[in-house]
């Protein structure tokens, strides 16, 4: 590291250890930079009894900008403390950012796969998706989490398919009895996405096994893949393929996101040359994208994406002002129940509930600014409204979640609306922090997430005598 750079994110440390404000929408249990930009979580592991949360970081601008590693970790999921910028862009093969990667937790220490990013933009005619990058596969490891041996290239563009563009990125890695293994997205020459499935017996040296996509084109490129098994209470295994695929449009997806984030159920183990269930949404709100999840030494699955969308000029963040922007989102468990996918809250959580209140058909709360409600029997048509313009609403036919001002300095910041059909809710879940809103619908797979900026704090339930609203205040 450069004695300038060195310098720098030690006075970061220091501005954040001295308590630097993140200003009044600085969230209170999810993860956010100490100062500039967060985007990716990456490197999610438990080791030596402490979650482990790397994410893409550019501490020098709020907007962005070449990336390095941010490092935090927790005991419960919900308190983080910033750790420092271990990873950063600092030889040849990683020149142009310390790109998204995954963490393998081995009886040595911690072994980092991440993408090192090189642009090759001296070229003539520079073409970055096709010539004019490198994309290598670089290999370190640590034993504290904070400092790492030496960074190795395990694999160039050159041991990737030819038909393949230059973007090809994202490792993640796993072990099984057969050895180690590795997805990578990549986006085909003629445009199309896919996965690439690599082995090893060493991580060091790989091979490619297999090119899955789906049998008709679905994106351009296939970002931030993850694969996991998930077994449900009859003792079945469910194989989970999670991608965040890009260029996806017509029909729904145009009301949607620019890009997506989600799943398909895969047929057989993913070496075995599965088939493609349909692809399903993790999330279907404003901010969400490049999920990954882990495995806790408890057995849970545990999901975390960032609360961010990229390449959205239309929508903003209003804590550029205090010099940060993006946060992950709310931890959550994966499993497998009633015949598909669900998503809950970390079970941790709930210990930080406090000051219950319950009521039948409506109900009002005016003041609190993080908290935990469960909204049940919900099958009637409702609306429950947020720091007085966010709308959560069901007609019993739609799900919608709205800003009644789209303005760009409003509550949602230039995020209007998002909505899916759904005939039937039984129940739902709202979790709010300081500037996020995360919707768990019960019996549905995906959720609804969105950074606000409340000016006052709200809470109004309109709902028919059926309706049971619980409702309670989070401390931390």
């Amino acid at each position: 590291m450069s004695t300038a750079l060195e310098r720098d994110l030690d006075r970061l440390r220091q501005e954040k250890e001295q308590g630097a404000t993140h200003g009044e929408w600085g969230e209170l249990f999810h993860l956010m930079p100490p100062v500039g930009w967060l985007n990716d979580p990456n490197g999610l592991c438990q080791y030596q009894g402490r979650y482990r949360a790397y994410f893409q970081y550019a501490p020098f601008d709020v907007n962005g900008g070449v990336k390095c590693w941010g490092y935090q970790t927790s005991t419960d999921l919900l308190q983080w403390h910033y750790e420092g910028c271990p990873l950063y862009p600092d030889q040849p093969s990683d020149v142009s950012g310390v790109y998204s990667g995954s963490a393998l937790v081995q009886p040595d220490g911690i072994h980092i796969f991440y993408t090192g990013n090189v642009k090759l933009e001296d070229r003539d005619g520079y073409d970055y998706i096709r010539t004019g990058r490198e994309a290598n596969t670089i290999h370190t490891v640590t034993t504290d989490g904070l400092h790492f041996g030496p960074k190795h290239v395990v694999m160039r563009n050159s041991d990737y398919p030819e038909d393949d563009t230059c973007h090809v990125r994202d490792p993640k890695v796993w072990q099984d009895d057969s050895g180690f293994w590795m997805v990578q997205g990549a986006r085909r020459s003629d445009d199309v996405g896919e996965i690439l499935l690599f082995h090893a017996d060493d991580l060091e040296r790989w091979t490619l096994e297999a090119r899955l996509t789906t049998p008709e084109p679905f994106g351009f490129m296939w970002e931030c893949p993850d694969y996991f098994d998930l077994t449900d209470k009859a003792g079945e295994t469910h194989h989970i393929l999670s991608t965040s695929p890009q260029g996806l449009s017509g029909g729904a997806w145009d009301r949607r996101n620019v890009y997506q984030s989600g799943f398909f159920e895969l047929s057989a183990p993913i070496q075995e040359d599965p088939s493609f269930s349909g692809f399903t949404l993790w999330d279907a709100g404003f901010d969400f994208y490049a999920p990954q999840t882990f495995a806790a030494d408890d057995g849970r699955r545990i999901l975390i994406g960032w609360m961010g969308m990229p390449d959205t000029p239309d929508i903003t963040n209003l804590t550029i002002a205090d010099g940060w922007q993006h946060c992950f989102t709310l931890p959550r468990e994966i499993s497998f129940e009633d015949g598909q996918v669900v998503q809950k809250p970390v079970r941790e959580l709930a210990e930080h509930r406090t000051d219950e209140q319950s009521a039948e058909g409506s109900f009002v709360d005016m003041g609190t600014p993080a908290f935990d409600c469960e909204i049940e029997n919900a099958n009637h048509p409702f609306t429950a409204t947020i720091a007085h313009e966010l709308r959560l609403s069901w007609d019993g036919h739609v799900f919608r979640m709205a800003f009644e001002d789209p303005a760009m300095d409003s509550v949602g910041a230039g995020r209007c609306e998002r909505f899916e059909e759904l005939p039937e809710l039984s129940g739902l879940r709202i979790v709010t922090d300081a500037s996020s809103v995360e919707v768990f619908l019960e019996g549905v797979p995906y959720t609804f997430s969105t950074r606000f900026y409340p000016k006052q704090h709200s809470f109004i339930v309109d709902a028919a005598p059926e309706v049971t609203t619980t409702f309670w205040s989070l401390s931390f």
